[in-house]
């Protein structure tokens, strides 16, 4: 593996919403079978074909690093959990399509990784409120977002649960991707999603080995701070 490089993605989100179960389906392109909790941090490699199809095509290892806690968790956890967000070039936020609550917990994960802060407080979320999205259109860290257990939404749910997921991706300017892991095809070639997938782990890997910018080689060692005073979720 050393003689390729390599880029880190975090993935981020709620205990329970299945980020190992994602992670193995995208690095091992099988289904987990007997998933179990994450505890610290466990790390999984991907092959990218950089620009595939195209003369600058190239091969690298994209490191997914299933980050494990739960927000709420003491301030000891967050502070052993800020180790982990060192140099990282790009963030999947994960969240369980049948639990608004993880949904809106992707605010503060966002927020404790960005700014590796080991409390992320002062985030308010009210229905209706605006907050400044130019504040992750500024980020340079590239951010995906991952709605899980699709097959478990009732189908007169589908429109409404969407309409939201949508407003997320919105809000973090991130391209959205909606799967159940326990279901390969959702990510099979020539999806929507694959492609999606594909374009996330390109950008990645452009922001981190082809960025003009030196301060944003290594990931976001030195980066605008984020606060949010208000964030809109309906």
């Amino acid at each position: 593996m050393a003689s390729l490089d390599r880029v880190k993605v975090l993935v981020l989100g709620d205990s329970g919403v299945g980020k190992s179960s994602l992670v193995h389906l995208l690095c091992q392109n099988q289904v987990l079978g007997n998933p179990s909790w994450t505890v610290g941090c466990s790390v999984d490699v991907r092959v990218q074909d950089y620009k595939e199809g195209t003369p600058e095509e190239k091969t690298y290892y994209i490191e997914l690093w299933d980050v494990g806690g739960s927000v709420g968790s003491a301030s000891s956890i967050k502070s052993t959990r800020a180790v982990f967000y060192n140099s990282v070039n790009g963030i999947m936020l994960v969240h369980d399509l049948t639990n608004k609550k993880s949904s809106q917990n992707l605010y503060r994960w966002s927020l404790e990784a960005l700014n590796r802060d080991s409390s992320p407080t002062g985030v308010i979320v009210s229905n209706g409120s605006d907050y400044d999205r130019e504040q992750f259109a500024e980020n340079p860290v590239p951010l995906l977002l991952i709605g899980t257990k699709f097959d478990q939404i009732p189908e007169n749910k589908r429109n409404e649960v969407l309409t939201r997921t949508a407003f997320l991706s919105e809000d973090f300017n991130a391209e959205e991707i909606n799967l159940d892991c326990t279901n390969p095809r959702y990510l099979a070639a020539g999806t929507s999603n694959a492609v999606k997938l594909s374009r996330f782990f390109d950008k990645v890997i452009e922001k981190r080995y082809f960025t003009r910018d030196p301060s944003q080689m290594t990931g976001f060692t030195d980066r605008k701070r984020f606060n949010f005073k208000s964030l809109h979720y309906d």
